[in-house]
């Protein structure tokens, strides 16, 4: 694997963002968190209504990135075998018969899981091995699939008709869970500008897979203090109702808090943001800012708080408010 000073870190990564924005209106929360999660080596959930962009930004991602690419429609009728492969009977010129495996789509550097809450249970839990792990099973036979390999899935709303919410354990995979908001007016008169003419504007690419790679490597290996991994900690543990850390709103309101993998994912994304800020070292202020995308999937609200309406996102806020920074 080769290595990238930080120099050239910031070159790239400026690189892609100047491709997204040239494609994409507005949305630079959006962009910026994409990024991050690309960069720490997770995957990552956007979620919004259908026909703000979510799909559209994905392909323009792997225009841009010099990887190869697979997009999957996740539908009702989608079986486990379309997303991970199969193995199929092959005949050879003398006669015998053998079996060979045919590999899905899942076996590309970015692969794009659009809508992936149309799909039933049983279809999308054929994600989880390959998500966590880097591999597919099957058969018995164990397939490791390319680096760099970055899982992108797009869904909408619970509300939405045909629509089946996605397990706890692969909601705990993903880095990231990423709202979409709408766009404001002027967005949307640059949108119409942009997409009805002639001319589409399309991404260049400015980044290929050993580049990715040696990015996710310098990131892995910002340094973190002590009192930094602590305060993380902290974190997650008042996400927890039974914790005697735990906020009033958080007994209130939750049933299970975040796993051991929010702690992963506050200080993975915080090495990036470390990096993009031109700093050397995780800070809190890097864990506070990324515990939004980082922790909104992972804590499951129970029946009284789905009724009242109440959002992960403002028990992530009641828990930054109740933690102490120093202990």
């Amino acid at each position: 694997m080769k290595e990238i000073t930080l120099e050239q870190f910031h070159q790239t990564a400026n690189a892609i963002l100047e491709q997204l924005r040239g494609v994409i209106v507005g949305q630079e929360a959006l962009i910026h968190d994409l990024l991050v999660c690309l960069l720490a080596g997770g995957n990552a959930l956007l979620e919004g209504v259908p026909g703000l962009g979510k799909t559209l930004l994905v392909r323009t991602l792997a225009e841009v990135l010099d990887c190869s690419f697979k997009r999957i429609q996740f539908t009702p009728d989608l079986m486990p075998a379309d997303i991970v492969g199969t193995m199929i009977i092959t005949v050879s010129e003398d006669g015998s018969r053998g079996f060979r495996f045919e590999r899905g789509p899942i076996f590309a550097n970015l692969v794009l899981a659009d809508e992936i809450n149309r799909a039933a249970p049983r279809t999308q839990s054929a994600l989880l091995e390959a998500m966590q792990e880097g591999r597919a099973t099957v058969a018995g036979e164990t397939h490791h699939l390319p680096r760099p390999f970055f899982v992108l899935a797009t869904q909408n709303p619970i509300e939405l008709e045909g629509t089946y919410p996605l397990p706890e354990a692969q909601l705990d995979r993903f880095l990231y869970k990423i709202d979409v908001p709408y766009p404001d007016e002027a967005q949307m008169v640059e949108i119409a500008r942009r997409t009805t003419g002639l001319h589409v504007p399309r991404g260049k690419k400015v980044a290929d897979a050993a580049a990715l790679l040696a990015m996710q490597s310098l990131a892995r290996q910002v340094p973190v203090a002590d009192q930094v991994l602590r305060y993380a900690a902290r974190i997650v543990g008042a996400t927890h109702p039974q914790s005697e850390r735990a906020p009033d709103s958080v007994r209130r309101n939750l049933r299970v808090g975040a796993s051991p993998r929010g702690v992963q994912a506050l200080i993975w994304a915080g090495k990036v943001e470390a990096l993009l800020d031109d700093r050397k070292a995780v800070s809190i202020d890097d864990i506070r800012k990324v515990a939004y995308p980082a922790l909104r999937h992972r804590l499951i609200l129970n029946f009284e708080a789905l009724a009242e309406g109440i959002s992960p996102d403002s028990i992530v806020e009641r828990v930054l408010e109740h933690v102490p920074v120093g202990e």
